[in-house]
């Protein structure tokens, strides 16, 4: 494309009308007006996604964050409680460890007030060796509470919470050239959560705090010497919860790996106080100065997911989660149509069971709304999310697993979901001008199978009935029957809630296909085969 570099958004939407007007001798006229369009609605995108004011409360307060940023309203979504139902021990958690930690005091690290929080830059040598990429330092930031409230982290334990939390934001500079470009990638971040109390002092705090009053208002920064990060973290790094998660403020992407340690780390009153009263969220020129306390994230669902632990909590907490291996196998099971094998091979039990589970959150309880893409728009097909080489995920493996049976492993490691890209095909599949709430059904649709099958994959998430749907989209109705009559077997399910079988014959009825014969009743086999793709089966 030359000089107008159409490959990255301009700034502006002049330069992007001259730029192809420019370049219209070389360029067929079809393909420059699909090049524009697709520019014009990226550049419209960004803009309203970017730039736009969010606070903690009032009327751009957490509740109004969904209507700009939709992840917000999504799911695997972060801060959550650690209850303990949710929690699973896993002994191969090995101890975190942190690399390069220890600054030189000779280096300047830049402290600023970014309006929502107290942030600190870090240079990338500073990384975490113990995770599967190597995860470069980006900055670390604070959540607080208030004078006369100082429960501001943003987990909990148990529903406690604690004064404050401290994130430490790494990315994935394996796959990732910075942290701009990783923040939107399924497998992008992974942040360090240390929760703070009320206790002794703790002089390596300090080495923020002393310069806190020189970046009251927002968009000040001040340089400070470096000093040992390490000396801000809990003393072990071998206790913590482990699981998928979001970043806490918008957009809300779910890219975050989190480990939050169990340990609390302590600063004094008279430390807590000079965080939770010398800031402002408003620019030092504005005549409205609104403080900047409690700004922390309420907590969100669990949707499904488990909470990984390297500790035994003293009160028998020794549960192990199923090996990956295993789970490779029922989801295999699942696309090739050997449900029968499930139960022979003792695998049913990892299937989910319709009955509430304590903790399990919104898309465990509220399965009533599962359906809200087909309901909401009953002439248009759940979009997919797609791996870089435009094949759906799953449709991939599926034609996979027809020609070589099971010998592959089904591990969708090589897939970058992309949630900006999956955010802009969800809105363009979207008819007219779709309601904030629209969009967010929508993008919640799209992305839960897709993070959840790779969590459950990872042990952290059990296996959703809406992601056996998704894996099921191309079968008869009478496999989905065959799977059905497992869970049954199985379950001790609670009758009230629909039946895999339903749903997925509600799904091809509402999609607008046709069916065989007029329905009858609920579990009539004959009026429940709706016209699917015909498809090729191993067994």
């Amino acid at each position: 494309m030359g000089r107008c570099n159409l490959g990255l958004p301009t700034s502006a939407l002049y330069e992007t009308v001259t730029c192809v007007q420019e370049e219209r001798g070389t360029m067929h006229f079809q393909h420059q007006l699909a090049v524009f369009i697709c520019i014009l609605l990226t550049e419209f995108h960004l803009s309203a996604a970017h730039g736009v004011k969010w606070t903690y409360t009032g009327p751009d307060g957490e509740p109004s964050w969904s209507k700009t940023y939709p992840f917000c309203g999504g799911v695997f979504q972060s801060p959550i409680d650690f209850q303990t139902e949710l929690l699973q021990y896993d002994p191969t958690l090995r101890p975190i460890e942190v690399r390069d930690y220890n600054l030189s005091t000779l280096e300047q690290l830049t402290l600023g007030n970014n309006g929502h929080s107290v942030q600190l830059s870090l240079p990338s040598q500073m990384h975490i060796a113990s995770l599967p990429h190597r995860f470069s330092a980006s900055q670390l930031h604070f959540h607080w509470g208030s004078p006369n409230k100082p429960a501001g982290s943003e987990h909990a334990i148990n529903g406690n919470q604690f004064a404050a939390e401290m994130h430490v934001v790494h990315f994935n500079s394996d796959k990732y050239p910075n942290i701009s470009v990783a923040a939107d990638k399924q497998d992008g971040l992974a942040v360090l959560g240390v929760l703070i109390e009320l206790g002794q002092y703790n002089p390596a705090f300090d080495q923020l705090l002393a310069y806190i009053n020189r970046i009251q208002f927002k968009d000040q920064k001040v340089q400070v010497p470096a000093f040992n990060i390490r000396s801000l973290l809990p003393a072990r790094l071998d206790e913590y919860y482990r699981y998928d998660g979001s970043l806490t403020t918008p957009p809300c992407y779910p890219s975050v790996l989190w480990t939050v340690f169990r340990n609390p780390v302590s600063i004094s009153q008279h430390q807590f106080l000079s965080l939770a009263t010398a800031l402002y969220a408003s620019s030092e020129q504005e005549l409205n100065l609104v403080s900047l306390k409690e700004n922390f994230r309420s907590l969100q669902e669990a949707d499904d997911r488990r909470v990984l632990v390297s500790f035994r909590d003293g009160r028998g907490l020794a549960v192990m989660m199923t090996p990956p291996f295993l789970r490779r196998q029922v989801v295999q099971h699942l696309l090739a149509g050997d449900l029968s094998d499930l139960e022979d091979e003792g695998m049913s039990r990892l299937l989910p069971h319709l009955a509430h589970k304590p903790g399990a959150g919104k898309m465990s309880t509220d399965r009533k709304h599962q359906h809200s893409w087909s309901r909401t728009f009953p002439n248009q097909k759940l979009p997919k999310v797609k791996s870089q080489d435009g094949a759906s995920l799953f449709t991939s493996h599926w034609k996979n697993s027809r020609n070589t049976g099971l010998a592959g492993k089904y591990w969708p490691s090589d897939s970058k979901l992309c949630f900006t890209t999956l955010e802009q095909r969800v809105r363009h599949r979207l008819k007219g001008i779709p309601t904030d709430r629209q969009v967010v059904e929508a993008v919640k649709e799209a992305v839960f199978p897709e993070l959840n099958l790779m969590s459950y994959l990872d042990c952290k998430s059990e296996l959703a009935l809406s992601t056996i749907r998704h894996l099921l989209r191309h079968r008869h109705t009478d496999e989905a029957a065959e799977l059905e009559h497992t869970l049954n077997k199985v379950g001790q399910r609670a009758r009230k809630t629909p039946s895999v079988l339903q749903m997925i014959s509600e799904d091809a009825n509402q999609a607008g296909l046709s069916t065989a014969t007029t329905r009858k009743s609920p579990h009539s086999k004959a009026s429940l085969r709706p016209h699917l793709q015909e498809v090729e089966w191993e067994d």
